[in-house]
């Protein structure tokens, strides 16, 4: 009788239990779900190219909108290039010993589609479409300083890029692809093609915004 009793005092203690977490089931994982509204994902992108041996940067910012956790799409912006090194001839009005260089600048409409990821991680295609503007800077032996007209250049860049999300609303990653001039008619422009690789901080405005609102601890580890 004894051990009978043990045997139904514990199918009652397990359906108790049972009823309890019925009664207050705990809150589902959002973020492990992908996300059916749009969100809004802002970049610090810093890019750069080796070109004519050298290694060429550009800062870059980009904003954009998320859909489904798996599309994002937006506009970059990317300005204050290094010097690029150049191999074409100088013009022959300007003396031997001039210094030469490329300056460029450029916007450009972007596509990114995610290929694999987690909350914590994830590996995506980015490709971008871009114009600008661009000249060349010489530098004469005497310090004065000659520029050319600023032309138009088109390009095309497609890469791979992942990042890790270091909290909820900050991630940092990297990236590698190459730089395409298009409808070339310019043997500066030429100049720009190139390999490139870059880095960057990616802020998730739309989970910072929620974590504000819900007064969650900023630096938690919650959800990845």
């Amino acid at each position: 009788m004894t051990a009978l009793r043990g045997i139904l005092l514990g199918v009652l203690g397990c359906g108790w239990l049972a009823t309890a977490a019925g009664a207050e089931p705990l809150p589902p994982d959002s973020s492990r779900v992908r996300q059916s509204h749009r969100r809004l994902v802002f970049q610090f992108d810093q890019r750069y190219s080796v070109l004519n041996g050298s290694v060429v940067g550009i800062n870059g910012l980009k904003v954009g909108v998320e859909f489904r956790g798996r599309v994002r799409t937006g506009l970059g912006l990317y300005l204050l290039s290094d010097g690029v090194p150049t191999d074409v001839a100088l013009p022959a009005h300007l003396p031997a010993g001039t210094r030469d260089e490329l300056r460029f600048r450029y916007v450009a409409a972007y596509g990114e589609y995610v290929v694999k990821g987690t909350p914590r991680w994830e590996l995506s295609t980015p490709t971008q479409l871009g114009i600008g503007r661009y000249y060349a800077r010489y530098e004469k032996p005497d310090g004065e300083v000659e520029r050319t007209p600023r032309r138009l250049i088109y390009m095309f860049e497609p890469s791979v890029a992942g990042h890790v999300r270091v909290f909820r609303w900050v991630g940092v990653g990297a990236g590698g692809g190459y730089r395409q001039m298009l409808f070339m008619n310019n043997a500066l422009e030429s100049e720009l093609n190139g390999p490139i690789f870059f880095g960057r901080v990616k802020l998730f405005l739309g989970d910072l915004y929620k974590i504000v609102r819900g007064r969650q601890r900023l630096f938690s580890q919650q959800g990845l």
